[in-house]
């Protein structure tokens, strides 16, 4: 297992975790943001401390990838890339919306296992970035920018229970009226979540070029308008 130093500042939660040998044992969050540019780097530093004092060696920086917020994905991801400059370490980038399923996959037992799971980042209005993933994590619908009506996830919801979350979710639910559409309230995108996705990675060796890498920022989108199904 790895010792890895974790980073989310892709919503309003700034969050720092360090895992080591598959367990997370440090983890700092600060819920009244956002104000990332003055919590994260006192967050790193005390991170960076636990990692010396306990004698650990940091294998990796894992820091969220987006969609999220322009400014604090550009801060995480700009603190990110220092402590790897520093400590001559490697660089993953988890994307926020496998971030915010993993609480959902972990410790929601009671989703079906034929549901599939949209987590969602809140735009504006009525728009959302949203995935759609089956219990594996599988894209069954890759990364989209909607303007949510009664329509848009209809096709899903035909064919079974689908489970809506994440900081774009509430507002959804109000226009979603199906009767295989699910609300899970209270899933933030954090930091110390993100150990499975990024020892997964490792693994892998999906790395991140530190000179090059650049966020998913929700500016690269265009929203189109939603049409109805025929």
């Amino acid at each position: 297992m790895s010792c890895i130093l974790s980073i989310d500042t892709s919503t309003n939660v700034c969050s720092v975790a360090v895992s080591h040998d598959g367990c997370c044992v440090f983890d700092k969050e600060e819920h009244s943001g956002p104000n990332h540019a003055e919590k994260l780097g006192t967050f790193v530093d005390e991170a960076l401390s636990f990692i010396d004092d306990n004698n650990l060696h940091l294998d990796a920086v894992a820091v969220s990838g987006g969609p999220g917020s322009y400014t604090g994905l550009r801060i995480g991801v700009s603190m990110a890339k220092g402590i790897c400059y520093g400590r001559n370490t490697k660089l993953l980038a988890i994307p926020t919306l496998e971030l915010l399923s993993v609480p959902v996959l972990l410790h929601h037992e009671e989703i079906e296992e034929n549901a599939l799971i949209v987590p969602m980042i809140d735009a504006r209005r009525m728009e959302v970035y949203a995935q759609v993933f089956d219990r594996s994590l599988k894209t069954i619908r890759p990364i989209h920018a909607d303007i949510v009506d009664e329509n848009t996830y209809q096709e899903y919801l035909d064919k079974g229970p689908v489970y809506f979350f994440g900081n774009g979710a509430e507002k959804c639910m109000k226009v979603i009226n199906h009767p295989n559409a699910h609300l899970i309230t209270g899933i933030e995108a954090l930091a110390k979540n993100m150990l499975p996705l990024a020892e997964k990675r490792i693994a892998e060796k999906k790395f991140e070029d530190v000179a090059y890498y650049v966020p998913f920022y929700l500016k690269d989108f265009v929203a189109k308008e939603a049409k109805p199904l025929l």
